[in-house]
This record gives C-alpha cells, sequence and structure tokens, in this order.
C-alpha cells in the first residue's frame, strides 16, 4: 500500500476504536444524572438507599468508559500534523478553532466536575453533588457537538474564504449554526441515548440472571432503562430521517451511493432499501418497498434525484476529471445495516418494555440472554453510521475545496506509517481488552443495591 491508503487505514482503525466509547460516554452521563436526580427527589427511603448504590455502580463503569474515551482520542489530534500535514496547512485556521473550543470549554469542565463527582458524595450536599454529575453530561455533548462543528465543515463547508491557498473563517457564527452540524449532532445524541440504554437493559439482565440480593433494584432500573433506550431510538429515527435529507440537498453523491442509484429518477414513486444494483448490473436483484425513498427526502428541491452518472458528470465540469464516486457497495450495506439493526434495536426494546410494564422480566429468562448477548449491536451500528458519514465524502476531505489524495503528509514513506499502523492497532487492542476486562469483572461481582429482605 501507498501512504495514502495506509495513513486513512491508520485513521479509521483509531477513529473506529475511539467512537466505540464516545457515544457510551454521551448518553450514560445523561442517565446517570437523572438516576442521581430520582435520589435527590425521591422519598421512598427504600429506593433512596437502592438509587445512591445504583449512581455508584453505574458511575464505575461510566469510568471506565470515560478513561478509554480519552486515552484513544488524544491520539486523533495528533494524526492531523503527522500523516496529513496538507491538510492541516490547508484547514487550520478553520478547524482548530471549534477543536480548542472542546478542550477549553468542554473537557476541562467535564474532568473537573467528574473529579468533584467521584470524590465528593460525603463532602458536597446532596444537590450539590447531583449538580455536579450534571455539568458533566451537559459537557460532554458539549464536547461532542466541538467535534462534530468541525466535522460538519467537511462534509458542507460554511462561513469561508479561499486566501493565499488557505481555508480561512469569516463566519463563525455560520461555522457553528452548519445546518449539516445541527443534524449530525442530534443524530449522534440520540445514538448515545441508545447504545447507553442498551448497555443498562444488558446489564440489568444479567444481574436480574444473577439472582442476587440486588435483584429488585435493578428490575426497577430496568423499567427506567427500558423507557430511556425507547425514547432513543425513536428519536434516532427521527433525527436520522432529518439528516437523510439534508444528505440529499448537500451531499447528493453521498445520497445516491447509499441507495445504489445509478440514473436520475422522480423522486415520486422511488422506493429504498431496494435495488441491489451495486456495480450497475443490468439485472439487479430488487426488493421494493415502495415509496420508502421518496419519504425520506420529501423535501427535495428539484423535480428529481440525481443518479450516480449524471452527478459524475456534473462533478467533472466543476472540479475537473477525475472518479467522484465514493466505495457505493460500502455505503449501501453499511446504510443497511446501520437501519435493520436500529429496527432489531427497536423489537429488543418494545418486548422488554412489554415483560417490564408485566412484571415478568424473571419468568423469561431466554429473553434476558438474548438482551445480553444483543448488547454488540448499538457499538456495531455506531461504526456504520460513521463509516456511512466519512466514506461518503470520498474522494473528498473537504467536500468541494480538498481531495483526500492531496492532504496528507508528503514526506511520509509507507513504512514509516505501516509501523505506526501496526503499533497503534495493537496497543488499542490490548486497552480495549484491559477495559472490557475491568468492566465485565466489576458488573460480575459487585452487587449495586440491596434488595427489602435486607432493608
Amino acid at each position: 500500500m501507498d501512504v495514502l491508503a495506509l495513513s486513512r487505514w491508520q485513521f479509521a482503525i483509531t477513529t473506529i476504536y475511539h467512537f466505540l466509547f464516545v457515544p457510551l460516554t454521551l448518553g450514560l452521563s445523561i442517565f446517570i444524572a437523572l438516576l442521581e436526580t430520582c435520589y435527590v427527589q425521591t422519598k421512598h427511603e427504600e429506593w433512596k438507599k437502592s438509587c445512591r448504590q445504583l449512581v455508584k455502580f453505574f458511575g464505575t463503569v461510566f469510568l471506565i468508559n470515560f478513561a478509554m474515551g480519552v486515552i484513544t482520542g488524544i491520539v486523533q489530534e495528533f494524526h492531523f500534523g503527522m500523516n496529513w500535514s496538507e491538510y492541516s496547512r490547508f484547514m487550520g485556521d478553520i478547524f482548530g478553532a471549534p477543536l480548542a473550543l472542546e478542550a477549553l470549554t468542554a473537557f476541562f469542565l467535564e474532568s473537573t466536575f467528574l473529579g468533584i463527582w467521584l470524590f465528593g458524595w460525603d463532602k458536597l450536599s446532596p444537590k450539590l453533588h447531583c449538580a455536579c454529575i450534571w455539568i458533566v453530561a451537559f459537557a460532554s455533548n458539549l464536547s461532542a457537538f466541538w467535534i462534530l462543528v468541525a466535522n460538519s465543515f467537511m462534509q458542507h463547508p460554511v462561513g469561508f474564504i479561499v486566501r493565499n491557498g488557505r481555508a480561512e473563517m469569516t463566519d463563525f457564527a455560520a461555522l457553528i449554526t452548519n445546518p449539516y452540524a445541527i443534524g449530525q449532532y442530534a443524530h449522534t445524541l440520540f445514538s448515545g441515548v441508545v447504545t447507553s440504554g442498551m448497555l443498562i437493559l444488558a446489564v440489568c439482565a444479567y444481574k436480574i440472571l444473577q439472582n442476587g440480593t440486588a435483584r429488585d433494584a435493578f428490575e426497577k432500573c430496568m423499567r427506567y432503562a427500558v423507557i430511556y433506550a425507547l425514547a432513543g431510538l425513536f428519536a434516532v429515527m427521527g433525527s436520522g430521517h432529518l439528516q437523510a435529507q439534508q444528505v440529499a440537498r448537500m451531499q447528493p453523491m453521498k445520497l445516491a451511493s447509499m441507495e445504489a442509484l445509478w440514473e436520475s429518477a422522480d423522486p415520486a414513486p422511488l422506493a429504498a432499501m431496494a435495488i441491489i444494483d451495486v456495480k450497475n448490473e443490468r439485472n439487479p436483484l430488487e426488493i421494493n418497498i415502495p415509496y420508502l425513498l421518496s419519504f425520506m427526502v420529501y423535501n427535495q428541491p428539484t423535480g428529481e434525484i440525481r443518479g450516480i452518472h449524471q452527478l459524475q458528470k456534473e462533478y467533472e465540469q466543476q472540479y475537473g476529471p477525475g472518479d467522484y464516486k465514493p466505495d457505493i457497495q460500502g455505503l449501501f450495506l453499511s446504510f443497511r445495516g446501520m437501519a435493520g439493526i436500529g429496527g432489531l434495536m427497536l423489537l429488543l426494546a418494545l418486548v422488554t418494555g412489554l415483560l417490564a410494564w408485566k412484571k415478568k422480566l424473571n419468568a423469561h429468562r431466554m429473553f434476558l440472554r438474548l438482551l445480553i448477548l444483543a448488547l454488540p449491536l448499538p457499538f456495531l451500528a455506531n461504526s456504520l453510521g460513521w463509516y456511512l458519514t466519512e466514506a461518503g465524502r470520498q474522494p473528498w476531505i473537504v467536500v468541494g475545496l480538498q481531495k483526500t489524495a492531496a492532504a496528507f503528509s508528503p514526506n511520509l514513506t509507507p513504512g514509516e506509517v505501516f509501523i505506526s499502523l501496526m503499533g497503534f492497532t495493537i496497543i488499542y487492542l490490548i486497552l480495549a481488552a484491559a477495559a472490557l476486562y475491568a468492566a465485565v469483572r466489576f458488573i460480575r461481582r459487585t452487587p449495586a443495591a440491596n434488595d427489602r429482605r435486607d432493608a
């Protein structure tokens, strides 16, 4: 492989490792804050005691995940200087601003108050201690906002001018109100809610199966968690629908590739999840769901959805000769995989809610085991969504402004990048395995609350 391919692989692998932990941080911080608010507000002494211990229990899981997110995230910033120096030179004036704000207004705030929350249980009043975890949740999600502001400029550049071969910011307000950033942030936030909700359901299912002294508390926690997960699932579907409309307007090649739509067509009768034609074959397998694509892009301003062939010709006229098609097969399958996993999680959450409402969770032990086995689903969906977002932008690193092939560091050799690629991959694998071992060991051995028999 050449330097460009190796650099892309390195950034993709380290980013996927990092993104395994980020959504869980976003959603779990909010759930813990809600749980501690319940602890502060409830007048029921038995539940108050259980609630406090549940907060501490899931707080430890959060700390393990947070530590891994920090460790894997630090390397990301160094990539821009080491592997993507031409990108840093071209985009530094714009990309650096939200990254700096992320550190100053979000990460420092999050880390500081997480420390206060961790060591302040017996030193702060309950309300003040609860306020600390709410600040942590706010800062965690603010951190994600700044990162996505930077990423959304790469997807849909706004508020800039190109001067002396560099992109320079001219309108900071336009940067942070980029409609692509708003849609992407909402989808990411609710994906975090879903991820944490499914994790909590799996953990509660395991603790119920253990049938220990904490079972009653986890059964009650599960009823809250299923509401949290269902709210996240419906919200992530709604925000995903809105984002699909933005993609149709701002990145039509990505949309056409997601649907393997080779020829332009009137959107009125278009089906989605349908045309299995990723290689532009004459006789594709069709599994039609009529009007689904039409619904996805119902506010499309033009009278037709442009296909891959037409868009390729338009881009050649606008930007010059070249191949402007992304990985069509990868996008096609990733989109369907992400949507399919979302539907499966929704089904699992609905069944869980029904059993919890009827108070029959403990009687369906096979289903509880199924919830545990389903834990990887949200992480897989998040990774597919990340691939869909980033690979769909190719061949651009900043759409319309700089191609990925012009963004890497020209002084690197394939050997140097390969060594660092293997090093990061192995080290991250060891760290992820260690974090998983620590979390599983803690969950298996730690009861979170005492039931009525010990009250």
